[in-house]
């Protein structure tokens, strides 16, 4: 359901994002006015294919994967994100769809900004205009990282890139190792890496059994530094 009240923590959200932390207070809040806000269940669809051009999707709460479904039928991966993501912005750009479909993985309170609006306050300054920039060669990284996991052809080294490749993004560092901040279950990262979720689990055993990561919680997944140096040349 569609909400045109704004709670405080969506500004100190929206300050987070690159490109809406330059803004200043009032712009910022005359942005916020144009938002409209949605609360999505866990495994709903936040956004089809056909949709993609119309709005930028900010994550106040939770968490989405975007995923397209293979030649098979299996569904891929493509990305994860949580509270303070945002994605869309380059449909917005290009006004072409994007072949993939985001769905809730939890309960998510999510911001959609109008193409009309974005254009209005992102198009016509040269200080947005450069964070746009920075961001989308930041999206095109990642998207040569998972090319390069999917063309990997051991088991072992394509979890092993793929949880690699999340730590950077939600890895919050301690004496321990890198803790994976994002919950992550076994059909997820088959979901990532193309591989069967036996194998996934199987993996991932053998790595916990070999002191290489810790289920944390039963929730969440730490990396040790065992774990990096046999994962060097990943």
């Amino acid at each position: 359901m569609t909400e045109k009240t704004k709670k405080p923590c969506q500004i100190h959200v929206l300050k987070k994002i690159p490109f809406f932390g330059v803004l200043k207070e009032e712009e910022l809040s005359e942005l916020q006015n144009k938002i409209l806000n949605k609360r999505f269940s866990r495994n709903e669809v936040v956004l089809l294919e056909e949709d993609t051009p119309h709005y930028l999707y900010i994550i106040y709460s939770g968490k989405v994967k975007v995923i397209k479904t293979t030649i098979e039928g299996k569904e891929q991966i493509l990305a994860i994100h949580k509270k303070g993501d945002f994605f869309g912005e380059m449909s917005l750009l290009d006004n072409k769809t994007a072949p993939a479909t985001v769905i809730a993985m939890e309960d998510s309170y999510i911001g959609l900004l109008s193409k009309s609006s974005f254009e209005n306050f992102f198009l016509k300054d040269n200080r947005l205009l450069n964070q746009i920039i920075s961001i989308l060669c930041e999206r095109l990284r990642e998207a040569w990282l998972m090319l390069r996991v999917l063309g990997l052809k051991e088991a072992d080294k394509k979890i092993r890139a793929v949880l690699k490749i999340i730590s950077l993004n939600y890895g919050a560092k301690d004496a321990r190792g890198t803790l994976i901040t994002i919950r992550l279950s076994h059909k997820d990262i088959a979901s990532y890496t193309s591989l069967s979720r036996e194998t996934v689990t199987r993996l991932l055993d053998r790595l916990v059994t070999e002191g290489e990561i810790e289920i944390i919680d039963k929730r969440y997944i730490l990396l040790k530094p065992f774990f990096y140096k046999n994962s060097e040349y990943v």
